[in-house]
């Protein structure tokens, strides 16, 4: 837990140093203020109690400081709460700021396609979002009590000193169970936190559009709302269970506290009655105790707090502080001149899954267009997420020109390559935004972003949309580019994929292109077209293509049939064909569906 504080306070200072610093004055400021007061009003009521003797100037002197020091500790606690604002504002951008670079920073995709990884980056974005701030509020508050307390202490050791023993003895088991139930807190909200995300998952299906048709087609609303309202009632659950306990304990401490302040009241009283003590010594005893055992609650209840925080900002800690997912290289990635080579490549995503690839051995010629053909689960995204090194083979190398992938700068690499995922992303951005981040440096340049839309034939349409390429892109939030009201547009999923095209054209010079069915949304008349285009692009570039439509493959210089996980043949289509084996199946029994007597072939 030390090592996660001193990194909740390393955020806080680094976020708002001056804040932080002027929270800490208001806190003393404000933590002497309230003992003062109390001491002032103490004197005031001994003054009076003098009756005909009390100095009057003195005593209005005393009245008119209780009142400014109260004035000034109202001011203090309005300042603090500002500031306290500015400086949690800070923080929360900090923190947000933090867990996105570190999440950025994985190299790889083996985080991102792990389930517990997901449930573990929610913790670690809860823990960002309180645990600094809780931490600071705690630093604060433990100086401002401090003074309160050191200024009591006086007053309790003149009016019975032993009151301060019986505070103490019923603080100690308060700290200690308080401790607990903040663990017990942490650790229910950590076993929780899968269900709370699929309870989420469940909520964003019912209320977003992407599942809207089939939910409605398939009645599925009823089905999804229960399980929702299922997943709730298993969280809230555990966290009532907890608090239920809490309320036990809590109870139990507040009636000894109620206990231990009435025995100390009612020793002063008495001493009161037998002219021990004056009336201001029980007011001011009745004050430092009252003040006393809030100070201790509070601390105590805030240092629950702080132990619970850090326990869920300990995943912050360790996400920002993990070893790499993938060992990056050093070596800046060269131009290809010789070609891509996989030696003996062995794939599986963890220990206990089946393998995918089991010796793939194959040699992608620079300048040269592959087709990767096999079935569904043959592993042919698999070996996408290879070439483009967002895994590392289990066993064999993938060599870019004779250097093992591993030894180049995965970055520089991607820089290298340009692609079109079969789950091509729709970004609600703008059309322009949508292509233009396909390489950063042009997002601004439009000339490039009109000239790579025109390629897929998308140019057009764009033009058309009411604010042209300014046009956000979405149905889940506003264009306010276009009016308020305005909720954008969405495309259709052949006009999306020519989209996901155009981003790939925007690396211009890219030695790599890697198309993973660029063309299962579009039309034949589109189909027919972009096989054209793409074609021409290909034309002398290092390029892998992979599809179902085998008719898309026919004309590259090497076509490779992976079937489990193996390579089964290569060559090119004719040398296939004559082959009579997997490819020539799947091709003929393609075309079958396309014969018709009524159709003269050529």
């Amino acid at each position: 837990m030390g090592r996660a504080a001193l990194a909740g306070l390393r955020l806080t200072w680094q976020a708002g140093r001056a804040g932080t610093m002027t929270l800490l004055v208001i806190a003393a400021l404000g933590g002497a203020a309230v003992p003062v007061a109390a001491w002032l009003g103490k004197l005031l009521i001994d003054e009076i109690a003098r009756g005909r003797a009390a100095d009057e100037r003195l005593a209005l002197a005393l009245a008119l400081g209780t009142a400014l020091v109260g004035s000034c500790a109202a001011v203090l606690t309005y300042a603090g709460t500002y500031v306290g604002a500015r400086v949690q504002r800070a923080v929360n951008l900090h923190v947000e700021d933090e867990l996105n670079r570190s999440v950025n920073d994985l190299v790889g995709l083996r985080n991102f396609e792990n389930p517990v990884f997901h449930d573990r980056l929610r913790l670690a974005a809860q823990g960002a979002q309180s645990a600094p701030s809780v931490l600071t509020e705690f630093s604060i508050e433990l100086v401002r009590k401090t003074l309160t307390i050191a200024g009591f202490v006086g007053a309790l050791l003149a009016v019975w000193p032993f009151m301060g023993v019986l505070l103490v003895i019923a603080a100690v088991p308060a700290f200690f169970a308080q401790l607990a139930i903040s663990r017990r807190h942490a650790a229910t909200v950590e076993t929780m936190m899968n269900t709370v995300r699929r309870q989420s998952y469940y909520r964003s299906l019912i209320t977003e559009s992407q599942a809207a048709k089939e939910i409605r087609l398939f009645g599925l609303g009823d089905l999804l709302r229960a399980r929702s309202h299922e997943a709730l009632a298993s969280s809230s659950g555990a966290e009532l269970a907890v608090r239920r306990r809490n309320l036990v304990v809590e109870s139990g401490f507040s009636l000894l506290n109620a206990v231990v302040a009435a025995i100390g009241t009612a020793v002063v009283v008495v001493g009161a009655v037998r002219g021990t003590v004056s009336i201001g010594d029980v007011s001011l005893f009745i004050a430092a105790v009252a003040s006393l055992q809030g100070a201790f609650t509070s601390l105590i209840m805030q240092f629950g707090q702080v132990t619970e925080s850090l326990k869920l900002f300990r995943h912050f800690v360790d996400l920002a502080g993990s070893a790499p997912d993938l060992v990056d290289g050093t070596t800046e990635a060269p131009e290809l001149r010789e070609g891509i080579e996989l030696r003996d490549v062995w794939f599986r995503y963890d220990d206990e899954s089946p393998w995918v690839l089991q010796g793939v051995t194959c040699t992608i010629p620079a300048g040269a267009s592959v087709g990767l053909v096999g079935a569904n689960g043959a592993g042919k995204s698999t070996l996408v997420k290879l070439l483009c090194r967002m895994y590392d083979p289990v066993r064999g190398s993938i060599h870019w020109d004779g250097t093992d992938l591993r030894e180049l700068s995965a970055a520089t690499l991607r820089r290298r390559t340009a692609a079109v995922f079969q789950d091509f992303m729709q970004y609600d951005l703008t059309a322009a935004e949508n292509i233009g981040v396909g390489d950063l440096s042009g997002l601004d340049d439009r000339r490039r972003i009109e000239q790579a839309a025109a390629v897929v034939e998308i140019d057009e349409k764009i033009r058309s949309l009411p604010q042209g390429y300014r046009t956000l892109l979405s149905q889940s939030f506003v264009d306010f580019a276009a009016g308020a009201g305005f909720a954008g547009v969405n495309f259709s999923g052949g006009q999306w994929q020519r989209l996901a095209i155009a981003r790939s054209l925007m690396r211009r010079d890219a030695d790599f292109m890697i198309m993973d069915e660029p063309s299962s949304g579009l039309d034949a008349d589109a189909e027919h077209q972009l096989g054209v285009t793409l074609r021409t692009l290909r034309a002398g570039r290092t390029s892998l293509l992979i599809s179902h439509r085998l008719n898309t493959l026919r004309d590259a210089d090497r076509i490779v049939v992976l079937a489990g996980g193996v390579v089964a043949e290569q060559g090119s289509h004719d040398e296939l064909m004559t082959a009579a084996g997997e490819y020539a199946r799947l091709f003929r029994l393609q075309a079958s569906s396309y014969q018709d007597e009524r159709v003269a072939l050529p």
